[in-house]
Order: C-alpha cells, then sequence, then structure tokens
C-alpha cells in the first residue's frame, strides 16, 4: 500500500509561523524560549519561531550534561548562528548529579526522565527572566508513542510540531534550510553516549509514520493496518504504545463534582471574550 506523508511545505510553514505569533500575542507575549538540543525538531521549532516573531525576540538555550555529546552543542550553535536567535549556555550537571548519587543503580531512561526534568525547569525559569513563552519541540510521532518525558522535553506553553510526524518535520526542515548536519545526523535525545531513538524504538520513524498516519489520520483498525501489509507483532507493538501513554497527552483528570468541572465542561473562556 502506498502511504503517502508529503506535505506542502509553504503551506506548513505559514500556518505555523502564524499559529506561533498568534498564541504568543494572545497572551500578552512577544518573545519566546527554547530549549535547542542539537536536534531536527528543536531546530525547526527554533526557525519557525524566529520567522514568526523575529530572531531578537528568541532565547535558544543549550543545556548540556557532562556526557553530552559535543556535536550536540555544536549543532544547536550552527541553528544559532544561522538564524541569529540569541542563546545562553547552562551546564545541568550539578543540578542531576546530587539525585543521581542517592541512587546509584539508576536506570538510564531514570537518568533521561531527570535530565529532561531539569532541562524543563531552567527553560520555564528562564521564561520568567527573559519574559518569553516556552515553545515545545515534541513531534506527533513521539508523543502518540509517549516517546517523551512527562514535563519534560514535553512541557511548553504552545507546540508549531506537534501535528506533524518525524518524517514531515524532516521535509519542512529541509525547507526552513537547517544546518546539512542536523539533517544528516540519525535522531538521538542524546541521553547517554550512542543512544539513538531508533535504536531504542525499535524501528524506524519511516515506518512507524505510516502506520500511525492509517490509525490516527485515516482510523483505520488494526485489522485494517494488517491486510495493507503491517506486521502482526509490529501493529500490535505501536498500538499499545499510543494506549499506554494516553495519559501523557491530557491534563490529570479531575474527579467530578459541579456541574462545569475544568477539562470536562469548562474547556474554554467562551463567555469571557476570550
Amino acid at each position: 500500500m502506498n502511504i503517502d506523508l508529503t506535505i506542502n511545505t509553504d503551506l506548513a510553514r505559514k500556518i505555523l509561523t502564524g499559529f506561533i505569533e498568534s498564541e504568543i500575542t494572545r497572551v500578552g507575549y512577544t518573545r519566546a524560549v527554547i530549549n535547542l538540543s542539537g536536534g531536527l525538531d528543536s531546530a525547526v521549532s527554533c526557525a519557525l519561531a524566529a520567522e514568526a516573531i523575529g530572531a531578537e525576540n528568541v532565547l535558544a538555550l543549550r543545556l548540556p550534561y557532562k556526557s553530552s555529546s559535543p556535536d550536540s552543542l555544536e549543532h544547536a550553535q550552527l541553528v544559532i548562528d544561522q538564524f541569529k536567535v540569541r542563546c545562553e549556555t547552562m551546564e545541568i550537571t550539578d543540578m542531576v548529579e546530587p539525585l543521581f548519587r542517592h541512587d546509584p543503580e539508576m536506570s538510564k531512561s531514570r537518568r533521561g526522565n531527570i535530565m529532561a526534568r531539569a532541562r524543563m525547569i531552567v527553560l520555564y525559569d528562564r521564561s520568567e527572566v527573559f519574559q518569553g513563552l516556552p515553545v515545545g519541540t515534541s513531534n506527533k510521532t513521539e508523543i502518540l508513542l509517549g516517546y517523551t518525558t512527562l514535563w519534560g522535553d514535553m512541557a511548553a506553553a504552545i507546540n508549531p510540531i506537534g501535528d506533524l510526524y518525524k518524517t514531515q518535520v524532516r521535509q519542512l526542515a529541509r525547507a526552513l534550510k537547517i544546518p546539512q548536519p542536523i539533517l544528516d545526523k540519525p535522531p538521538s535525545a542524546d541521553l547517554w553516549a550512542g543512544q539513538t531513538d531508533e535504536g531504542e524504538l525499535g524501528f524506524t520513524y519511516e515506518e512507524v509514520d505510516k502506520l500511525l498516519y492509517l490509525l490516527v489520520d485515516r482510523r483505520y483498525m488494526r485489522e485494517d493496518c494488517l491486510k495493507a501489509g503491517f506486521q502482526e507483532s509490529f501493529a500490535d507493538r505501536v498500538i499499545e504504545r499510543v494506549r499506554r501513554s494516553q495519559f501523557k497527552r491530557m491534563l490529570p483528570p479531575i474527579a467530578k463534582l459541579s456541574n462545569r468541572t475544568i477539562g470536562y465542561d469548562f474547556l474554554y473562556l467562551r463567555d469571557w471574550g476570550t
């Protein structure tokens, strides 16, 4: 089955820059803050923000850990230099090491989650200092698979790329002229030496994006996906990941007692002119 995830990058660029500008200004801000990892997703979010509200109004944060790849810092700097955004660099090692020492047997995933949440703390602190709204960097594939850290890299006030699958983010990155070294390297959260997203997930973004597109955008059932040629074990594994990570895509459920409960009946300021 031919599954085409090609997007109109000119249209996507126009919509997403408009989204950033309108969402930031509607809440009284004129600036943005973004954690710039040196990877593709944060580079795209940064470039879009610079185009939407002006490079002088965007603060990019480089937040390495002592074992972070030097390439991550260098590639983040390529984005900073190309799009002329402001930047700050702050190492998070001293923030996280006391907790690591508390449990020497801590797994890599736990350490990665702690680092992601430490970076979130810095993001929101600098947001107050710079008076800029935090801009997210998680793509649709990561969000659906739960391949994100709740209150870590998922934390943001707005997310311009959350409705683009990873392969679509790559298309937009080319249109935005993101530096070639970032386009060429394997996707990685750089949480430990040699870590790659696809190696950890056990499948490529290209293959999972096609399956997710059928499941989510086309509303295919499991059986339909199998008829389309996807292996049963692969489809079941992906479906289970999406199911189990639903809590990450929602605000915490509130027990309903009144006739207008936040998240159920009170969803937006309909009567307040917003």
